[in-house]
């Protein structure tokens, strides 16, 4: 097993090393703020990282290899946020195997053949089978329905395959699109070695996910282009990868407009498929949306607390903003009393727990559900085909820290440096429990209903809802949280199949990917998930710990479902197999720990 990388950190806080990285930013910016300042700042990045970079490493290590700075270093477009987080430095997770040669790992048939399978086809049409589906080139070439549930199948068949799955008994559905993705967090590696890709991937793909959506590439734009590269090849293990570039925090960065500009321009030309907000001086967010949509790159927000009272949601989604991540900016846009939220005079937006705390009470400052302002702003959004990524997993633990601390799948699936990025410290994100109390849940919970509501209507008046997990913080694991995105779909109000499609089709329009991915159909990318239950009886079938049920012959209870088969680009994953890989992984981080002593 290959050693996760740890950035080294510059002497004294984190505090004055983002002091120190965001003095050398603005520079590489040039004088004017030019396409060609940014260029020219690439440029000088990308030649000093290949003149370090050994020949004979995979990209993981030659990152960390380059990962101390030259002197007058700056990073490129893209990277500002892993420079700012590690203090100029680099943090990158370890590299996942190459597959190919030796046996064993996925099955990449010329054609594969799924026999007699129930279809969640994604659409929101209801299941359908028996159903064979035929792949070939990566592609669903064939799904035809082959007879009716219990009678024999007399109707014509797909030819035969050179690798064929029995599906009798089980459910097909299209791979589930993870909208709000992260691989990793470089501030993680503040405890110990990086989770390797190779972790977030199988449990990513353990659970279905085989596409996500990259907001923000915290590792570095040029890293995640690198991993996105890989895993569309098949080079490694990995769902398929969009990345979206980081716009430097105005906390730290003030940028022009024309130096926003510039500044798409050139993660554009590096490769992103969008651009990540999480504010900016209005003027300058208001030209580098117009520029990403010019340039065809998608777009994103989190509306953060710094930037919001100057542009909510209607300010940003009139300007071109193409989805909100998280719910930020929206109870904002339904202010009538006010036009900031009711901060307490002791507030710092740096500390976490004042941040999530005072978070928990927003939606009820705003206004009432039914509300002629509720209903204006559903409506504004609704002409502009707006995207709505809620995200209520990640903020779940605020509403149950205990639940969330004690899930099922922690003590084997979590990552060691995860758990202890999980607990409470005053300089990690979203590791607020400084002193959580019953109140702050209380608060919560009245929180998730109004949010709940207005994300469920949003949804019923024909607005896009898009399944995001947000992954790697607050107890939320990668892949199960994925799933708990589902369940809490359905507390909105969601029915079953229209949280299905909000992770599948939904995902995938907003990515820009429907053409591809996101139902089962003829002349799609075969990404498939099979699992021997019923998701829309039991959701929890789709977690990779199960359902636990009473077995009335044994009289005891036992776990069952959970994937079985994901399917990435015809290419065959054992879901259980990635599972047990996961796991042989955090055993062996855990022993090499007890090993040093901590």
């Amino acid at each position: 097993m290959s050693t996760p990388y740890r950035y080294v950190h510059s002497p004294g806080c984190l505090g004055c090393a983002l002091a120190a990285s965001a003095g050398r930013l603005l520079p590489a910016l040039g004088p004017n703020g030019s396409a060609g300042d940014w260029q020219d700042a690439a440029n000088e990045s990308a030649a000093h990282e290949s003149s370090e970079r050994p020949a004979d490493k995979p990209s993981g290590e030659a990152a960390a290899a380059s990962a101390a700075p030259a002197p007058g270093a700056r990073p490129a477009a893209g990277d500002e946020i892993a420079w700012l987080i590690t203090g100029g430095g680099q943090a990158v997770p370890a590299d996942s195997p190459r597959l190919g040669g030796g046996g064993g790992g996925p099955l990449r048939p010329r054609r594969l053949v799924i026999r007699a399978a129930t279809v969640i086809d994604g659409t929101g049409a209801p299941p359908i089978g028996p159903v064979d589906i035929a792949v070939e080139g990566g592609r669903i070439v064939e799904a035809r329905a082959v007879g009716h549930p219990g009678a024999p199948i007399t109707m014509p068949r797909p030819a035969a395959g050179d690798h064929e799955i029995d599906a009798s008994g089980c459910t097909v559905l299209p791979g589930f699109v993870d909208a709000h993705a992260h691989i990793g967090f470089p501030q993680q590696a503040r405890h110990g070695p990086l989770a390797p890709t190779d972790y977030v991937y199988k449990l990513w793909l353990a659970h279905g996910v085989t596409s996500v959506r990259e907001v923000g590439s915290i590792n570095g734009l040029a890293w995640t282009l690198e991993q996105a590269r890989q895993a569309e090849e098949g080079a490694i293990a990995a769902p398929h990868i969009t990345p979206y570039a980081l716009f430097p925090l105005p906390e730290y960065v003030h940028l022009t407009p024309d130096q926003a500009r510039a500044w798409v321009q050139a993660v554009a030309r590096s490769g992103a498929q969008g651009v990540k907000f999480l504010g900016a001086q209005p003027e300058t967010m208001k030209a580098a949306l117009d520029e990403a949509g010019r340039l065809g790159l998608g777009s994103a927000c989190h509306h953060a607390q710094m930037s919001v009272a100057r542009m909510n949601v209607l300010d940003t989604a009139g300007w071109g903003l193409k989805s909100l991540e998280h719910w930020y900016g929206l109870p904002e846009a339904m202010f009538t009393d006010r036009t900031v939220q009711d901060y307490p005079a002791d507030y710092n937006y740096n500390n976490e727990q004042d941040r999530f705390g005072e978070a928990g009470r927003l939606w009820l400052q705003a206004a009432e559900p039914g509300s002629a302002r509720w209903r204006e702003v559903i409506e504004r959004l609704l002409a502009l085909d707006f995207s709505i990524v809620p995200t209520f997993t990640v903020y779940e633990a605020a509403r149950d820290e205990m639940r969330a601390r004690r899930q099922d799948w922690h003590d084997d699936y979590t990552w060691p440096g995860v758990w202890d990025f999980y607990q409470p410290h005053r300089d990690a994100h979203g590791s607020f429990w400084f002193h959580w109390t019953t109140q702050h849940e209380i608060a919560w919970r009245r929180n998730f209903q109004r949010w709940m509501a207005f994300v469920n209507e949003y949804k019923n008046r024909g607005g896009r809802v898009c399944a995001g997990s947000d992954s790697g913080f607050i107890y939320n694991l990668y892949g199960f949280g994925f799933v708990r995105e589902l369940e809490l779909l359905q507390e909105a109000g969601f029915h079953p199949l229209e949280a299905i499609r909000a992770a599948t089709l939904k995902s995938a329009q907003l990515l820009g990917r429907d053409g591809d991915a996101g139902s089962v159909e003829v002349g799609k990318r075969a990404d498939l998930v099979i699992l021997d239950q019923n998701p829309l009886a039991n959701t929890k079938a789709l977690y990779g710990t199960g359902a636990i049920r009473l077995n009335d012959a044994t009289g005891r209870a036992e776990r069952v479902g959970g994937v079985r088969t994901t399917i990435v680009g015809g290419v065959v994953h054992d879901a259980k197999a990635l599972l047990a890989d996961v796991k042989a992984l955090v055993v062996a981080e855990k022993q090499r720990r007890a090993g040093q002593g901590g």
